[in-house]
């Protein structure tokens, strides 16, 4: 998935002449803390629900206030996982879309992205989850994929987290095509791996509140 795929055409920007409280009543209606700002069509920033209420003054025009977020942008054809890595850095669940001249095209909202990967065939394929921990010096897909397979599995897809407690070890997520994980822990346990959780799906259909759920604890958000 790529950024062009992903714009959501519903909530437009606000602009520098607009007040306060128009954008205190937008974000309400589309449910966002934050919102972008434009001028002649570039971005200038966000706006957030937090900026204005510390401000007391909700009929000041918006280019009086401090946006934040003013890197908070990726191109047409970025892919998802630089899109979740701009909204991350800037701590924002929005994030704008420009041209390659830097004019706004529109934007990216994380919800949205989170819908539009449960769809993927990694997360709607029937399945496990199995999270390792180990030094990043050895890490190996390549044999990790392996010793999966020697129990007539698949590595669905994989992600790889740092470890926030100790910066020389990885989290390593994977998604594996079977729901009975027993032997391939076992496996993983034989030679060394250190399993520190598994979610493990017990029924063939999933609502969709349960997809959402599941993909945020399988990328750790």
């Amino acid at each position: 998935m790529i950024a062009e795929e992903l714009i959501n055409h519903m909530i437009p920007p606000l602009k520098v002449t607009d007040d306060a409280d128009k954008a205190i009543v937008w974000m309400e209606e589309f449910r966002c803390n934050h919102l972008p700002v434009v001028d002649k069509g570039h971005l200038l920033g966000f706006i957030s629900e937090e900026i204005i209420l510390e401000s007391n003054d909700i009929g000041k025009n918006l280019a009086d206030f401090p946006l934040v977020g003013k890197d908070c942008y990726v191109h047409l054809h970025s892919h998802f996982y630089d899109i979740l890595k701009v909204a991350g850095d800037n701590k924002i669940q929005i994030v704008a879309v420009l041209s390659e001249v830097h004019q706004y095209l529109g934007l990216i909202t994380v919800q949205d992205m989170m819908i539009s990967f449960a769809q993927t065939a990694s997360v709607q394929m029937q399945g496990s989850i199995l999270v390792l921990s180990m030094d990043l010096i050895d890490y190996s897909l390549a044999e990790i994929s392996r010793y999966v397979e020697e129990n007539n599995a698949k590595v669905i897809s994989s992600t790889m987290t740092e470890d926030p407690m100790d910066k020389g070890k990885i989290k390593l997520i994977l998604k594996i095509n079977q729901t009975d994980l027993k032997r391939v822990v076992a496996t993983f346990e034989r030679f060394n791996y250190r399993v520190i959780g598994r979610y493990q799906e017990t029924k063939p259909e999933v609502d969709e509140k349960d997809k959402i759920e599941m993909l945020l604890r399988y990328l750790d958000i």
